[in-house]
């Protein structure tokens, strides 16, 4: 398989390493029909790919994949399940992937292993003769739920009147709809992602006196104060109020503040606590404590760097032969990261901690499907953004990629 991945990370697992999670057989593959949340992903995938195993579904996407050549290329985000990142063209996070669609138009199909609103990004930058596909429709992101476009919308209208919108520049994490995206290209906006999250907010402050971020009020938090902005200068928007409310703040806290921080947050990353910090570094007085920004503040904190996925992955792989690493983000690349650093010690902050749900709807079951209809001819899980949304989101991706 041709790989047009970079090399500081590679794919290959060649040792085993340190603790990757005491709960790291909860992250094995088993057929479609036996996973207890099957119910809950996408039901109309042909009955043939639902009983078999991991091997047998490797060697059926391998037969295609090679059918297929370089017409298809796979992304895979980083917290995807090993089967799935074997076949991984390019593996990173989400900023790296989508500036990965912006600049690669060679293939002339994208499966995206991740979840909806990567795929959307993808299709929105790449060429138009591109077709990009999401293994499994039902991969999407609880986060990018609680932020609801009508809601988003009822929110500006709420600024709008009260006169404060003309002040604001509206800054959407990539963890959100197409639809929302396209509300900021609109509005003056932004999107940004965990690893220019900084530079973005920088970007929006000197055009405007104060930004809206959504939907990840911790990612909010944590690269304002990153930045010098004082907590009590960034606010709590509630979308659950009544409209009118003004998301629960009087107007004079809304005159006070910088940032309006959404109400929603990552399920995954606010399992991480102080208390599991503090018991990692009396195991290991040396240890390194690395953490997603999607953290609570008293996370980041309490830990000594915090960053994207990328940002993590680097970290590790930079330390020096006998490093000890405790992370805070999803199990399947703190797995990984273990076992592609056999010479450190690296682990999970939290022991019970459960892969991402929607990520993990990626099953290779879904992605073997894909492949082998499209070496067949057919297209399956198409996503494709509307013509108008896709331009207005454009603008606020560009903006996003032109910002370091």
């Amino acid at each position: 398989m041709t790989s047009t991945r970079e090399e500081p990370i590679p794919i290959t697992v060649t040792g085993q390493a340190g603790i990757a999670c005491e709960t790291d057989t909860g992250i094995k593959t088993l057929p479609l029909s036996s996973e207890p949340s099957f119910a809950y992903w996408q039901q109309d995938i042909p009955k043939e790919y639902w009983d078999l195993t991991s091997e047998q579904l490797t060697e059926r996407v391998a037969k295609a994949r090679k059918k297929l050549g370089s017409k298809l290329i796979i992304l895979g985000h980083h917290y995807q399940r090993e089967d799935i990142i074997a076949f991984a063209d390019f593996r990173g996070d989400s900023f790296k992937l989508s500036q990965w669609a912006a600049e690669h138009p060679e293939a002339d199909y994208i499966v995206f292993a991740g979840v909806h609103f990567m795929a959307e990004a993808a299709d929105i930058l790449s060429a138009d003769h591109q077709t990009v596909m999401l293994p499994n429709m039902a991969a999407g992101c609880s986060m990018a739920d609680m932020a609801d476009p009508d809601d988003v919308y009822a929110a500006w209208e709420e600024l709008t009147e009260a006169g404060f919108a003309d002040k604001i520049i509206p800054v959407t994490y990539m963890n959100s709809a197409a639809s929302l995206k396209a509300f900021c290209g609109r509005n003056g906006g932004i999107v940004c992602t965990s690893s220019n999250a900084g530079a973005v907010l920088k970007w929006a402050f000197e055009r405007g006196e104060k930004v809206l971020f959504f939907p990840d009020q911790h990612l909010g938090r944590n690269t304002g104060a990153k930045m010098g902005v004082p907590l009590d200068r960034m606010t709590l928007w509630n979308y659950n109020k009544p409209y009118g409310s003004l998301g629960g703040m009087t107007l004079e806290e809304l005159e006070r503040s910088q940032v309006l921080l959404w109400q929603g947050h990552c399920s995954v990353h606010q399992r991480f606590s102080v208390g599991q910090i503090e018991a990692a570094r009396q195991k290991y007085p040396d240890i390194h404590v690395v953490v997603h920004p999607e953290c609570r503040y008293e996370v980041v904190q309490a830990a000594d760097s915090t960053g994207s996925t990328e940002f993590i992955a680097q970290t590790v792989a930079k330390g020096a032969p006998g490093s000890k690493f405790a992370i805070g983000t999803e199990i399947n690349l703190v797995s990984r990261l273990a076992h592609e650093n056999p010479d450190k010690t690296v682990f999970c902050l939290d022991p019970v901690v459960c892969p991402c749900s929607t990520m993990y709807r990626i099953h290779p079951a879904y992605l073997a499907w894909t492949v082998e209809e499209l070496a067949a001819g057919r297209v399956v899980n198409r996503v494709a953004v509307d013509e108008e949304t896709a331009r207005y989101a454009k603008i606020a991706l560009d903006r996003m990629l032109t910002v370091v």
